[in-house]
């Protein structure tokens, strides 16, 4: 866990996430401030640009694939949040200075850096020259830079405004909108929806793949399956197993519509 949550910023909330039900909550008497909760205690949903999304999750099937051919079982994806300061939103939110595309695009000298805000998103797009990265890892390795789009012949990169120029990596910095429901007025819960959202600095990574589903497993999940529903239970065949993870995953990262 230490590993997964390398940063100087301080994590304020850290999930075990496996998309199972049963058994996934944490005691409220027992919630302290460094305490790893589980599924059912999730209350956000997690809004992030399309292109990190798209990123995240191409490298989520392929390794629940890669899992799934090993017969493992367990895993799960270890989350933590950086709940960003009130007073670092404003770079989030203040829209840029007008620009024309023309402009935007012919202000970028190669091998001058310069940043341009997206309000949305709480991204920064810094230039470089492509051999300025020659030792990058690949794109879909956790870690790994992420890129935004080209501009010319130079590469974007993303980066996090207001948190020293931390470089948004794959499962590493990557901000996201943290959106909370909130309890609905009864006559209008048909036609309004309520949300806390809070701007977040999202880690995580995929954790514990070293169970396999032995025998052992196999008759822990026929012995639980007499008493609880089977769909609910951690312990399940591999296929099912990926299968439910991935979906669960993509409730907690909806694409955006």
């Amino acid at each position: 866990m230490g590993n997964m949550f390398c940063t100087e910023l301080k994590i304020h909330r850290r999930y075990d996430l496996k998309g199972s039900s049963h058994g996934r909550f944490t005691e409220k008497s027992k919630i302290q401030e460094k305490t790893t909760l589980k599924d059912l205690d999730l209350a956000y949903e997690f809004h992030m640009d399309k292109l990190l999304r798209e990123a995240l999750f191409k490298q989520i099937y392929l390794d629940c694939a890669f899992l799934e051919s090993l017969q493992i079982i367990d895993y799960s994806l270890l989350l933590g949040l950086h709940f960003r300061a009130p007073g670092q939103l404003n770079d989030i939110l203040e829209p840029p200075n007008a620009m024309s595309d023309q402009e935007s695009v012919s202000s970028v000298d190669v091998g001058v850096t310069q940043e341009l805000s997206i309000p949305p998103k709480g991204l920064l797009l810094v230039t470089h020259e492509p051999n300025s990265v020659s030792t990058a890892p690949g794109p879909h390795i956790r870690g790994s830079t992420l890129r935004a789009f080209s501009v010319g012949e130079q590469e974007v990169d993303l980066i996090l405004p207001g948190t020293a120029r931390l470089r948004v990596q794959l499962g590493v910095n990557m901000p996201a909108q943290a959106h909370h429901k909130l309890d609905e007025d009864k006559e209008e819960s048909a036609t309004i929806e309520l949300f806390e959202v809070y701007d977040v600095v999202v880690y995580m990574g995929i954790i514990d793949i070293l169970q396999e589903y032995n025998t052992k497993k196999k008759v822990e999940h026929k012995c639980k399956s007499l008493q609880y529903d089977p769909m609910t239970i951690s312990v399940t065949e591999p296929t099912i197993y990926s299968k439910r993870f991935v979906n669960f995953l993509h409730k907690v990262f909806p694409e955006e519509m």
